[in-house]
């Protein structure tokens, strides 16, 4: 058997990593006769254990770790009556396959290790959190998210199921999921952070979903509880920035060419909500959320996100109808109507039909600005749920962003 430089990186990958959770299990260990069996040199050595058998082959693979598997359930026979648990045992096993790893995969072992070490020590953290922080019904809702993107996902065709070849039911779903995790990273930074940080990364949050509700939603809390209007202001202002964020990654993975050619109008509205989110910001620092409690409802609605497919799926069934009966113009006037209800829904239809051919690219880009445009009459006319102190410069900033997009948008035509 030869040695070449990859066995020499796979061994310090298995020395490195052994050591790496070797540390972490040595101060959990203790002292005395209720030790744990293993601490940094057992550890270092499994991991050195699986390289060398994985050198050697096969049978020495099985042979070496039948032996471990023993010595571990030696140990833990030791241990059990004052160490129920499991987890030294299974992390010298896992130490030991991931030196064996090391030696095909150096790189994926390595970062294995880091992961497995993060894990054990995180220990007193995530028990706190799953037993206190986390409740029955967030947990339910982190379960749902979880098997919406591992198990439905990954069973849906990625195909058009409809005569116009634009639905795709893995990517709806997608957008669903999508939808989900975005609410529930707004309720997370609501519960971490409290109203008074919260509200801005909220507001952020909230404008991936939709910046209408958003700015709806921040208005009422505006009126409710006046004390807490330049944060409100300040979360409005952010869900414009994640809005123009959005739409350039929805472009970035559907339609390159598409993005290219509204990257400018993009970036000049959304330097506009940046400038006003900062100035509105400045003022927000200040502000207390005293007598704001934080969220106790749910951290997103499935029906909400299922709502949001179905308007990208009519929108881009109507889309491509109108297309074929009433050419170019008749698709972007489709769009702007659904992008009244919703941009990112106009956006992903939008995208979809230029990367189908359906559209050509400059009219898919008009089609996105059109819908931008009139979700901004949407955006104006909720803005006023928090009175004038709170919608006049929402809408002076609504306005300025859709001026400089479709300036910059002729200006490099």
């Amino acid at each position: 058997m030869g040695f070449d430089d990859g066995y020499l990186f796979g061994l310090l990958a298995a020395l490195g990593g052994g050591l790496m959770v070797g540390v972490e299990r040595e101060r959990r260990k203790g002292i005395g006769p209720t030790r744990g069996v293993a601490g940094v040199r057992t550890y270092t050595l499994a991991a050195l254990l699986g390289a060398v058998a994985a050198m050697l082959g096969t049978p020495a693979l099985l042979l070496a770790g039948a032996g471990l598997l023993t010595l571990v359930g030696i140990g833990y026979l030791r241990t059990r009556d004052y160490d129920p648990g499991l987890t030294s045992e299974i992390a010298l096993l896992l130490t030991y396959l991931l030196g064996a790893l090391a030696v095909h995969a150096a790189q994926a072992a390595a970062a294995l290790f880091v992961l497995v070490t993060i894990l054990l020590a995180g220990k007193q953290r995530m028990h706190r959190f799953v037993r206190q922080a986390l409740s029955e019904r967030e947990l339910r809702e982190a379960l749902i998210l979880a098997a919406s993107v591992l198990i439905v996902l990954p069973l849906l065709p990625d195909r058009a199921i409809d005569p116009f070849g634009v639905l795709s039911p893995r990517r709806l779903w997608l957008l669903a999921v999508l939808v989900m995790a975005i609410n529930a990273a707004g309720y997370a930074a609501l519960r971490v952070f409290g109203p008074g940080l919260g509200l801005p990364l909220a507001g952020l949050a909230g404008g991936f979903v939709s910046s209408a509700a958003t700015i709806a939603g921040m208005g009422q809390r505006a009126r409710e509880h006046p004390a807490l209007l330049p944060a409100c202001v300040a979360g409005a202002m952010l869900s414009n920035v994640a809005t123009v964020v959005l739409l350039a990654i929805i472009l970035a993975v559907l339609d390159r060419a598409l993005l290219a050619r509204l990257a400018p109008a993009l970036a000049a509205a959304g330097a506009v909500a940046v400038l006003a989110a900062a100035a509105v910001g400045r003022r927000a620092r200040g502000t207390r959320a005293a007598g704001v409690s934080p969220p106790v409802g749910r951290a997103f609605r499935i029906e909400h996100a299922l709502l949001f497919a179905a308007i990208v799926a009519v929108a881009l069934l109507l889309g491509a109808w109108v297309h074929r009966r009433l050419g170019d113009a008749g698709a972007v006037t489709a769009l702007a109507l659904a992008g009244f209800a919703d941009t990112h829904a106009a956006t992903v239809s939008a995208a979809q039909l230029a990367a189908s051919g359906e559209l050509a690219v400059a009219v898919a880009a008009s089609a996105v600005l059109a819908a931008f445009g009139s979700n901004a009459l949407l955006k104006i006319g909720v803005v006023f749920a928090g009175g004038r102190r709170y919608a006049l410069p929402l809408v002076a900033a609504i306005v300025l962003m859709n001026v400089a997009a479709w300036a910059t948008f002729y200006a490099t035509g």
